[in-house]
């Protein structure tokens, strides 16, 4: 069963080959990814990391966790599930105002 990991602390230089490649060093990768800002399209200093197993995991957070990779020390972890932050924008309807609080 694959395990999916955290790695933050990037240089905003590295992408998602790059930490392919970089991970591979420790097991299988299934898949890495940087995560981009979608309004700059640059790199938002941290990633997702993939293993095939979790020997592979494990040993990617025993390898990598605290170590210096293109100037930075990497932070290596179990990625913890996303949360339902909610959907939706700010709108409240036609008031006169977009703040919609107080008289």
């Amino acid at each position: 069963m694959s395990r999916k990991l955290y790695v933050g602390n990037l240089s905003f230089r590295v992408t998602s080959d790059d930490l392919h490649e970089h991970f591979a060093t420790a097991g299988a990768v299934e898949s890495a990814n940087v995560v981009m800002d979608r309004e700059t399209g640059r790199s938002r200093g941290f990633g997702f990391v993939e293993m095939a197993t979790e020997d592979d995991a494990t040993n990617a957070i025993a390898q990598f966790n605290g170590t210096e990779y293109d100037g930075r020390n990497m932070v290596v972890s179990e990625a913890r599930p996303r949360e339902d932050r909610g959907g939706g924008g700010g709108y409240r309807g036609n008031r006169g105002n977009f703040g919609g609080g107080g008289y």
